[in-house]
């Protein structure tokens, strides 16, 4: 529970920080996509993954985490939504950019979620079915396809909250539906089982992110709202429009002719 309500968490921050790129646009709008795949794909994806794990155990084996791995998840995690989402804005509402926009990230966060599944260590065999594992990378490429359609039309606070509890449940059913694909055989004896433990590791990774995640937060809070950022829009497009239709004047405010 505490691993959706994460995702929904940061499905709803990026949806926010997406809803405000569509508006501000240019070089400040991408800066806001950038926030938005830090959002998505380090809270409610990669986030949501470990503390997910945090509930996971096998019996008669201890579960260590390979710390180089681990890392390099939550990097893919990012960059692979990151690249979603501009290509998805980049392509505005062309049917093919949405598409490989969500291949392109589905693929990613499935890619992140079986590297942090090999990144624990235990004492036994790890095994996986190959059936139950496709149709995980099918549910990630279904989820992110979704995920980046709400980002370029979802807007106004019940619409996001909506989409991001609806986000939350694709994602945290892609992983289980992964984990549900491992088989963990464990060894006869105990043996000395490599890499960092869960609370020593994995906790200040989590603590870390959440950091990022209000600092994003307040950053939506404080900047403009949605509908005064329409309003300076629509005020800007007035002024254009009244400039481009005034009549040229000499240096006395005489119209020429």
């Amino acid at each position: 529970m505490l691993a959706y309500i994460m995702s929904s968490v940061g499905s709803m921050l990026g949806l926010l920080l997406t809803s405000r790129a569509r508006l501000i646009g240019g070089r400040e709008g991408r800066l806001w996509l950038v926030g938005a795949a830090f959002a998505i794909g380090g809270t409610g994806i990669w986030t949501m993954h470990f503390i997910a794990m945090l509930g996971f155990s096998v019996t008669g084996s201890v579960v260590r985490y390979d710390v180089p791995l681990t890392a390099a998840s939550a990097v893919i995690a990012v960059v692979v939504v990151g690249m979603g989402l501009f290509l998805a804005s980049y392509g505005g509402e062309r049917l093919l950019f949405l598409l490989g926009g969500g291949i392109l990230t589905g693929s990613g966060v499935a890619g992140m979620h079986y590297l942090g599944m090999a990144a624990m260590n235990m004492s036994g065999h790890v095994s996986y079915d190959p059936v139950v594992v496709s149709l995980s990378v099918l549910i990630a490429i279904a989820a992110a396809t979704v995920a980046l359609w709400f980002t370029l039309r979802v807007s106004g606070a019940l619409k996001i909250g909506a989409a991001a509890l609806v986000m939350g449940v694709a994602v945290t059913g892609m992983h289980y539906t992964g984990m549900y694909s491992m088989s963990v055989q464990t060894h006869g004896e105990m043996v000395p089982v490599p890499g960092a433990k869960a609370v020593d590791f994995l906790l200040p990774l989590i603590v870390g992110i959440s950091v990022i995640t209000v600092g994003l937060l307040l950053t939506v809070i404080l900047s403009p709202s949605e509908k005064e950022l329409r309003g300076e829009a629509e005020f800007r497009d007035r002024l254009r429009d009244r400039d481009e239709g005034a009549p040229e004047v000499d240096l006395f405010g005489t119209p020429r002719r």
